[in-house]
């Protein structure tokens, strides 16, 4: 088992981030940013060469990649191509547990040369909106829960995909919800899961069988938004390595396999007085404030326009169905999981919101961004919810954008949404997204082949 890494307060010193790497005898530093995809880009320096008080260079252009590495056909970026700075942010220095050299990585914040944060970087739009809730007084509090499926390697991306041969040599027969067993069958991946996220400083909580064949999920320890989604980028790498020695793939696809459920991030808030560290959500005596509402209300106006940061392609939406266990609407209720807002039992002083829009292949940084700004925008506006349902939300009519197109027009009408986020991300966003559509768009799929081929 990996040393985990001594932790680092924030704003540390160059000269603090030497001593740690000379500590750990590092030999290279991947140096990372998460893309508009969530995905980890950068560069992999000598320890030698790497200088952490002058950062690195990276072309802005890598935040307007799309999920393929297209580009849109608008250029968001300087046409001359410029770089950006980036910066180590310290409080994010960890080993590689699975390097077989010592090996550090450190999340880098993008910066423009004359010091401001570039508008597209993932991370720094989660800034922006945290600093929205600090000039209130406020700190929101998150507690990500993530689903993932463990499937057969295929190369082949037309053949579907299959669930993995447990220890047993056998595949899982049936839904398996909270099976122990099951579980268990999986045994080797999970130790090293817990080991390496325990030698990266993850904090993780609970592991359960979901309701898919081989679909798992493990939460994570509520915490501040900003460290709680630097850790989700950092599991979804570690998980994914983990299986492929494991000889499978781990997949934080939304809607993987047919008959299958989907898999999503819910994302558990709350929000705290920042000088008291008092629950906001709830009153003196216990019962729920009139900023829980509000909050609720803002989710419940908001979340639409922003569904394209909750279900950011075209899979995203094959889970966003009647009767598949996801939301197709924004009902709220006290521990009702067919609503797409659920409040879960608990003491006054941990109310929170379970936002269950999100599916589990979001831009961590961007999900969580996009919840807190649809909550803080209804309490600012003291939005007021509709009345909690007791019944179930599938019975209701879809209040969602179907398809990836109607959530990317939906986000660019929204004016308070844009103010929040910046005009210039949201275009950006909304362009990239577009592009990625186009492109599936293009692609004729084995049900049109099959049905339409011959018969039409």
């Amino acid at each position: 088992m990996v040393t985990p890494p001594h932790p680092l307060p924030m704003h540390t010193t160059a000269d603090t981030i030497r001593q740690w790497l000379d500590q750990h005898h590092i030999t290279e530093i991947e140096c990372l940013i998460p893309d508009m995809a969530g995905q980890a880009r950068g560069k992999i320096v000598p320890r030698h060469k790497y200088d952490p008080a002058q950062g690195l260079r990276l072309p802005i252009a890598v935040l307007e990649m799309t999920v393929t590495g297209a580009y849109p056909e608008q250029d968001f970026v300087p046409v001359a191509d410029p770089d950006m700075r980036l910066v180590p942010d310290a409080a994010t220095l960890r080993l590689v547990p699975w390097a077989k050299e010592p090996t550090a990585q450190i999340i880098h914040d993008c910066l423009h040369f004359d010091g401001t944060p570039v508008e597209l970087s993932p991370r720094n739009v989660l800034r922006r909106i945290l600093a929205q809730y600090e000039r209130d007084g406020l700190q929101p509090i998150v507690a990500p829960e993530m689903e993932f499926y463990l499937v057969q390697i295929e190369p082949d991306e037309d053949i579907p995909l299959r669930p993995p041969i447990g220890r047993t040599q056998r595949t899982e027969a049936g839904m398996q919800s909270f099976s122990i067993d099951a579980v268990n069958e999986y045994d080797d991946i999970f130790d090293v899961i817990y080991d390496w996220c325990e030698a990266q400083g993850l904090q993780l909580d609970t592991l359960i069988h979901e309701m898919g064949t081989a679909q798992m999920e493990i939460n994570l320890d509520h915490g501040e938004p900003l460290a709680l989604a630097d850790q989700v980028f950092l599991f979804k790498r570690t998980v994914r390595e983990v299986a492929i020695r494991h000889r499978m793939y781990a997949t934080f696809m939304a809607k993987p396999m047919q008959g299958q459920p989907g898999s999503a991030m819910h994302i558990h808030q709350s929000v705290v007085d920042a000088a008291s560290g008092r629950n906001i959500f709830s009153l003196p005596d216990g019962q729920p404030s009139p900023e829980f509402f509000h909050f609720i209300g803002g989710l419940q106006a908001y979340l639409p326009a922003a569904t394209a940061f909750f279900a950011p392609y075209v899979n995203s939406y094959r889970r966003l169905s009647r009767y598949t266990a996801a939301p197709i609407n924004l009902s709220w209720g006290y521990d009702n999981r067919t609503c797409g807002l659920r409040v879960p039992q608990s003491s006054p002083e941990h109310r929170r919101i379970e936002n269950r829009l999100a599916g589990v292949d979001v831009n961590p940084y961007l999900a969580i961004a996009a919840s807190l700004a649809c909550g803080l925008l209804g309490m600012r506006e003291r939005l007021q919810p509709s009345a909690p349902l007791t019944g179930s939300a599938y019975e209701q009519p879809h209040q969602l954008p179907r398809h990836l197109d109607d959530a990317v027009e939906r986000l660019l009408t929204c004016t308070p949404l844009a103010e929040l986020f910046g005009e210039h991300f949201l275009r950006t966003y909304a362009a990239i997204k577009d592009a990625e559509y186009r492109e599936f768009f293009d692609v004729i799929s084995p049900w049109e082949r099959r049905f339409l081929l011959l018969s039409v």
